[in-house]
């Protein structure tokens, strides 16, 4: 038999048959934030085909918490109306007024990070949030820079509307979006006075990369986008024609009176768009080095399909490669991966969801304010010397449930003595110690616990270092 036909086989043998729990784990792991063992056996009478297109029908759909209260109000980025009593203001008044202002606004920045750390706990759909949070890092912005909650959370509603859409379009919406405008500063790309900083990311970091572009393409792309501006009455996109420089721009081999969207509508003329997406979703959910073969298969679905997320994310996850156990344990849990995957885990009741924000911050990744534009790198950049061990003390103080600092606010179900452990696992002993580690951990744990309690072993896993990788 030819070794092709024959590899063709097997791969159509692993198809249709029934998943087995590592793999399970493994598919929960790279797509959620890990699945518990209710969520693993959930699945295992499916095959994996029928897995991947489960937790596709949920990507979009997932179901919402309540968002905050001024989440309904439009912002005003000049609030005219406080225009007067400024004028009769002292300068300390000025002061205090701006300080406040300030105050009122860095709490509801928290308020938003808490938000989307219950929504993330609490969802039904993990993938819709795993995905939310790759486009909240390709396409940054922070509120650091934005300064209004508001415009991020509209841009985060903007990630879940798109989520398995088209990629064109979602990148024209964002080239729309008020908290990207305002963060790469296109308020100010005005006619004979152009900023360059929105059509620069859109090419390198957006679309392209680096090297499939020209200084003069960045240069005309930004002519194109002049006048696309925030209203500073309430917040919202508006063009203004007055600041749009409508004269002819050459950008990459074209010409004419492009606006914005025609310069969208072009860089996706070129596949490297399609390429470029999928070593950045490779890296995301497969591995650290993309395979270049590969890589150009799934590009090609991504074009052909016009750039529709869906058949691409189907096609990738179903790849040779994203099932391969080569690939297991090869990425290292985010800090908002290994956060909320914990909590999830072991339905840990959460009621200072403030303490959340800080230990992502302490950890690496504050939600909504990634480092720069570039984003959170990832991969081994999570970490260092001094975020490991912030890593292992967060997880300390978890298992210890009764901390000073965690203010007594997380309860450990699964530390209850009262609790059965049969009902977490249903299984004998023995078989509760295999499956609790093949559910905890990615790759053999590097110290093994010589205990034979059960309670004693899920510590020892979960302060392993082998709990930090997926």
């Amino acid at each position: 038999m030819h070794i092709k036909h024959f590899v063709i086989i097997i791969f159509f043998t692993m198809a249709v048959c029934a998943l087995e729990y590592d793999e399970a784990r493994h598919l929960l792991s790279r797509t959620g934030f890990g699945g518990t063992p209710a969520e693993i056996e959930e699945i295992l009478p499916l095959t994996y085909e029928q897995a991947v297109d489960q937790l596709l029908s949920g990507l979009g759909n997932g179901s919402m918490i309540d968002s905050p209260e001024w989440t309904t109000q439009l912002p005003e980025v000049k609030p005219r109306k406080n225009k007067a009593l400024l004028q009769v203001m002292s300068e300390d008044q000025k002061k205090q007024y701006r300080r406040l202002m300030r105050q009122r606004r860095n709490q509801k920045g928290v308020h938003l990070k808490m938000w989307w750390y219950k929504q993330m706990i609490h969802t039904d759909s993990p993938l819709t949030e795993r995905m939310v949070l790759f486009l909240h890092n390709h396409f940054t912005s922070s509120l650091k820079k934005v300064k209004f909650p508001y415009l991020l959370y509209q841009q985060n509603m903007l990630f879940r509307k798109y989520v398995k859409g088209n990629f064109r379009d979602l990148t024209q919406a964002v080239a729309k979006d008020p908290a990207m405008i305002l963060y790469l500063d296109n308020q100010t790309n005005r006619k004979g006075k152009p900023n360059e900083n929105f059509a620069r990311e859109l090419l390198e970091l957006f679309t392209l990369g680096e090297g499939n572009y020209t200084e003069e393409d960045i240069k005309q792309g930004a002519r194109a986008f002049t006048g696309w501006m925030v209203s500073k009455r309430d917040g919202l996109y508006q063009f203004n024609e007055r600041f749009h420089d409508a004269g002819d721009k050459k950008f990459m081999g074209q010409v004419g009176n492009f606006n914005g969207e025609d310069i969208v509508n072009i860089v996706f003329t070129n596949p490297q768009v399609a390429k470029y997406m999928v070593n950045k979703l490779w890296i995301e959910f497969i591995s650290p080095a993309p395979v270049k073969e590969e890589v150009d298969r799934l590009a090609k679905i991504f074009v052909d399909s016009d750039y529709e997320m869906l058949p691409l994310l189907r096609a990738l996850f179903l790849s040779e490669h994203f099932r391969s156990r080569e690939n297991y344990a090869q990425q290292i849990k985010s800090p908002v991966e290994l956060i909320v995957g914990t909590l999830r885990m072991f339905k840990v009741h959460v009621t200072n969801h403030r303490q959340l924000v800080q230990y992502g911050k302490q950890l690496g990744q504050d939600l909504f304010d990634p480092p720069n534009v570039k984003g959170w790198p990832g991969g081994n950049e999570w970490i260092t010397s001094h975020t490991l061990l912030n890593r292992r003390q967060m997880l300390e103080r978890a298992l210890r449930g009764n901390d000073m600092f965690m203010q007594r606010f997380w309860v450990w179900d699964y530390l209850d003595k009262k609790m059965k452990m049969s009902s977490w696992i249903g299984l004998t002993s023995e078989e509760k110690m295999q499956k609790v580690q093949l559910t905890l951990l990615a790759a053999d744990p590097v110290n093994k616990s010589e205990s034979k309690e059960l309670l004693a072993h899920i510590k020892s896993f979960v302060l392993d270092l082998s709990y930090q990788l997926k």
